[in-house]
């Protein structure tokens, strides 16, 4: 049976270029380029990288990039992509918990809820970042963002509930959130790149700052820093509050 997430990008790849939360491309990936000082020799794995937008900016810079993914349907937008810009992109359908690279890759993107925090357990999100992890070169560097837990932990519930009602063509619904597993049930309904309207239950972790340090630390990451993710413009001006939705981590092997 196929997880809510497989489900959701299966046929959802025009409509997600669409979405409000995936028009930062450009100012994120100065924020990148200014984290590996603007260096072009720098091997760059984009981890859940959907429809390539970050894998295509990236390498129109003049960067390496492996973009992978899960999802045949985003694959193929992000191939037809690249193709219609001339553009020479290694993508690859895999699964972020078992990557076929070691100490390969200078730097790993994982953005916008690539892979990492959408799966059914804590135990396969740790797969995840131990895969990526793996793949890294000794001083390679990890760049991701995630489900801030402060937020729902500062808010009522019931206002996180109410506020996780987000623009953009698909309506989440939330369910429950539980604070025993700072997991968030909720009802997605969403229209397919056919007009098909879908609705799915989905599953997402939210995770404190302590925790991200200490599964990053527990994988050899020396320095990790965590700051507050604005779309479009991350920045390590912006210090993590109970505000953000979502936090940027920064984490150096």
């Amino acid at each position: 049976m196929k997880q809510w997430y497989e489900s959701l990008f299966e046929n959802y790849a025009n409509k997600y270029d669409k979405e409000i939360f995936v028009q930062g491309t450009i100012g994120e990936c100065d924020f990148i380029e200014q984290e590996i000082k603007f260096n072009k020799s720098v091997k760059i794995l984009d981890v859940g990288c959907g429809t390539g937008r970050h894998s295509i900016e990236l390498t129109k810079r003049g960067y390496k990039v492996t973009g992978i993914d899960l999802s045949e349907s985003q694959l193929s937008s992000a191939e037809r992509k690249a193709k219609a810009e001339n553009l020479e992109i290694d993508f690859r359908k895999q699964d972020a918990r078992k990557l076929p690279f070691k100490n390969e890759y200078d730097l790993a993107i994982m953005l916008c809820e690539g892979a990492f925090p959408l799966m059914e357990t804590d135990d396969m999100n740790y797969e995840i970042l131990k895969s990526v992890a793996d793949s890294l070169k000794n001083n390679g560097k990890l760049i991701f963002t995630t489900l801030n837990g402060l937020f729902p932990l500062f808010h009522s519930v019931k206002e996180f509930i109410e506020s996780s009602v987000k623009e953009g063509n698909a309506a989440y619904k939330s369910r429950t959130f539980d604070l025993m597993t700072f997991r968030d049930i909720n009802i997605t309904t969403f229209e397919d790149d056919d007009g098909n309207k879908k609705e799915l239950e989905c599953n997402e972790r939210y995770y404190v700052p302590s925790e991200i340090t200490w599964l990053l630390k527990s994988l050899g990451f020396k320095k990790i820093e965590i700051y507050g993710a604005k779309l479009g413009a991350f920045s390590r001006n912006d210090i993590l509050t109970t505000e953000d939705f979502e936090m940027l981590v920064i984490a150096d092997k």
